[in-house]
């Protein structure tokens, strides 16, 4: 099992106490992925990132709801990969 978080180089230059929102999954829980897939678009600082799948997989779940903030080092979903 994988942890899904943000990573550390999306939050450089970031002030502390800033927060990055989940604005949409783009798979759903169960559904198989390909590595580099875009699984998720988060907004920081007005910046758009993907977070891209780390292995072909799936994820298996969601701890941070779309359209819910997040703080650097926060798991926002668990992903097996193949």
């Amino acid at each position: 099992m994988m942890k899904i978080v943000l990573l550390d180089a999306a939050w450089n230059g970031v002030d502390e106490g800033v927060q990055a929102l989940l604005d949409k999954w783009s798979v759903a829980v169960g559904e198989h992925v390909v590595k580099g897939q875009a699984i998720a678009t988060v907004v920081l600082v007005k910046a758009s990132v993907d977070i891209e799948a780390p292995a072909d997989g799936k994820l298996t779940s969601v701890l941070v709801k779309a359209e819910d903030t997040f703080s650097p080092g926060q798991v926002l979903a668990e992903f097996e990969p193949d």
